[in-house]
C-alpha cells in the first residue's frame, strides 16, 4: 500500500492507542471478540495497543500521565457504545478517537430517526411504523396487530428502535405471530420499529474515511438457509454464507456504494460505518441502518468486504490510526471529502 496518504501521521511503535470494549450491553460478547481481533493487527503492524473494558476504572486510565493513550478506538457495541455515551465522555477528555462524534452516532443508533434523516438525502427505504410498549399494552394486542397488518401487510420485521447485532429482531409472516414477535422486541428495549419485509438480496456496505476521503468497499452479500441474518448466524460461524461483491449486476453494486456514501454523509458520520440494505427485484438498494461501530470478529462483514477487495488489515487498520492521529485532521465529518465507489488496488497505508 502506498505511502502517500499517510506520510503526515505516526509509524507504528510512536504512538498508543487504547481499544475500548466489552461493556455490559447485550452484544458485550461481539465487542470483546471485535477488540482482541484488532488489537492483535494492530499489534502485527507494530503499534503499541492496550485493551480497557468499560468499566470504572477506564477514566483514571484515560486522564492519568502514565496511562493517557494517544487515541482510542471504541468498539463498543450495543447503547454502551453505540448511542453516543462513549463519544460524550472522550470529547471531555479531549483524547482523539476513531469513529463517530456523539451527535451522529446518537442519529444512526435510532433507527426511525436515521431512515428519516436518509430518506431526506433521497434515499429509499421500507415502510414502518414505531410502537411504543406502553402503547402496545395499552392499546392491546389484538387491536394493534389489525392494525399493522392492515397497515403494512405481511411479512414483516419486527427489530428494536434501538440495538445491533440482530438480538430481538424476528420475521413475522402470520398475524398470530406479531404479538408474541413484540414482547420478545420489548426485552431488548421500550420501542419496537415495525418494517415492511422485502424480498431481496440483503447486502452490507462499509465506508472507510481516511484522510479526509471516503471509500466505499465492495458490497457485501448476506445469504443464510432460512432468509434471516440472526444473532447466531452474525456472531458465530456456520451456514451463512458471504460473498464479495455481491452477486448483483455492476450497476446495481455502484447504486449500493454511492448510497452508502450518501447515508454516511447524511448522518453526518466519520472515519467508518457500515449501511444495510435489501435489494429489492428492481435492483433498488432500500437503506434498512447504519452502524457507527462495525463488528471487526472473524464473521463480520467490513473485514470481509475489505479482505475481498485486498487490503491488508493491519495496514488498513493502520489506516485510520494514522488519519485519526493526523494534526490536519477535521472535526467536521466528511469535510472536503473525496468519494470513491470502487477501491481498486488497495491504496491505504
Amino acid at each position: 500500500m502506498s505511502e502517500r496518504e499517510t506520510n503526515a501521521g505516526p509509524n507504528p511503535g510512536q504512538a498508543s492507542i487504547l481499544v475500548v470494549c466489552g461493556g455490559l450491553s447485550t452484544e458485550r460478547d461481539v465487542s470483546l471478540s471485535s477488540g482482541h481481533r484488532v488489537r492483535g493487527f494492530l499489534r502485527e503492524a507494530g503499534w503499541q495497543v492496550t485493551i480497557h473494558d468499560l468499566d470504572q476504572t477506564l477514566l483514571d486510565y484515560l486522564t492519568a500521565p502514565a496511562t493517557r493513550p494517544d487515541l482510542v478506538w471504541p468498539l463498543l457495541h450495543g447503547a454502551d457504545g453505540e448511542d453516543g455515551s462513549i463519544r460524550d465522555i472522550l470529547d471531555m477528555t479531549g483524547l482523539p478517537y476513531i469513529g463517530s462524534r456523539a451527535k451522529a452516532s446518537r442519529t444512526a443508533w435510532n433507527k426511525p430517526i436515521a431512515k428519516n434523516v436518509v430518506r431526506q438525502a433521497g434515499l429509499s427505504t421500507p415502510h414502518s411504523v414505531t410502537l411504543p410498549e406502553s402503547i402496545f399494552r395499552e392499546l392491546g394486542a389484538r387491536q394493534i396487530v389489525d392494525l399493522m397488518v392492515e397497515s403494512l401487510g405481511l411479512p414483516l420485521f419486527v427489530k428494536p428502535s434501538e440495538g445491533g447485532s440482530a438480538m430481538g429482531c424476528s420475521l413475522v409472516d402470520t398475524p398470530d405471530r406479531l404479538p408474541q414477535a413484540l414482547i420478545n422486541c420489548f426485552a431488548y428495549g421500550p420501542v419496537a420499529l415495525i418494517e415492511q419485509a422485502v424480498n431481496g438480496t440483503e447486502i452490507s456496505v462499509s465506508v472507510l474515511e481516511i484522510d479526509g476521503r471516503l471509500r466505499a468497499l465492495p458490497p457485501l452479500e448476506i445469504w443464510t438457509p432460512d432468509g434471516i441474518y440472526n444473532y447466531e448466524a452474525r456472531a458465530t460461524p456456520g451456514p451463512t454464507k458471504f460473498y464479495a461483491p455481491a452477486r448483483l449486476s455492476r450497476q446495481t453494486l455502484a447504486k449500493a456504494q454511492e448510497a452508502a456514501l450518501t447515508a454516511h454523509r447524511a448522518l453526518g458520520l466519520r472515519d467508518i460505518s457500515r449501511a444495510d440494505f435489501i435489494v429489492d427485484a428492481s435492483g433498488l438498494p432500500l437503506f434498512l441502518e447504519s452502524n457507527v461501530a462495525p463488528g471487526m470478529t472473524a464473521t463480520s462483514q467490513l473485514p470481509q468486504s475489505a479482505l475481498a477487495a485486498g487490503y491488508s488489515l493491519p495496514e488498513l487498520y493502520s489506516s485510520l490510526v494514522r488519519s485519526a492521529l493526523s494534526p490536519g485532521r477535521s472535526d467536521s465529518p466528511n469535510a472536503g471529502s473525496e468519494s470513491f465507489r470502487e477501491p481498486g488496488l488497495p491504496s491505504i497505508a
